[in-house]
């Protein structure tokens, strides 16, 4: 009599031997208890059946022949082949026989740096950046900062007492 077992396809581990049981690994006894599983599983029946359809397929499959040249072909394919930079110089390379064309285009290079340059050095306005903002000002704020004004006013004197006075 044979024991029920558990699903094989629930662990990682125990899917494998449904693999090596489409693969005919098996030994019988447990091709057996799989194949006694498999009555009452769908889900391991279906998988069978789809790993038995890829082997038949994989068995089926002829690869076409190759032929005798093959290796002296592929050899000079990949001797022939040039990489992106010699194909961009050899279409280039007719422009670059006049002397002018790579001073001029030189000359377009630094002058779009120094545009660039000029175009992030510019500031950004501050009309554009600057957030209205509402300040309430009290009336006693205004006279201490007159105050404070008319002192630093008198400092200012009293540090330089005379001005120079313009000449006629």
């Amino acid at each position: 009599m044979v024991t029920p077992m558990n699903c094989p396809l629930e662990t990682r581990e125990t899917a494998e031997l449904l693999l090596d049981y489409c693969r005919r690994r098996l030994s019988p006894e447990r091709a057996a208890m799989l194949e006694n599983h498999m009555q009452t599983c769908t889900a391991c029946r279906g998988f069978a059946e789809r790993q038995r359809a890829v082997w038949e397929a994989l068995d089926g499959w002829e690869a076409a022949p190759v032929s005798a040249d093959f290796d002296r072909r592929l050899y000079r394919r990949i001797e022939g082949e040039t990489s992106w930079l010699e194909r961009l110089s050899g279409r280039l390379r007719p422009l670059l026989a006049y002397r002018g064309v790579p001073v001029a285009a030189a000359a377009c290079l630094v002058i779009a740096a120094g545009l660039l340059m000029e175009r992030s050095a510019t500031p950004v306005p501050t009309a554009a950046v600057a957030q209205k903002v509402n300040v309430e000002v009290q009336p006693e704020q205004v006279e201490k900062a007159l105050d404070a004004m008319d002192l630093i006013s008198e400092f200012n004197d009293k540090v330089r007492p005379e001005k120079p006075q313009a000449k006629l």
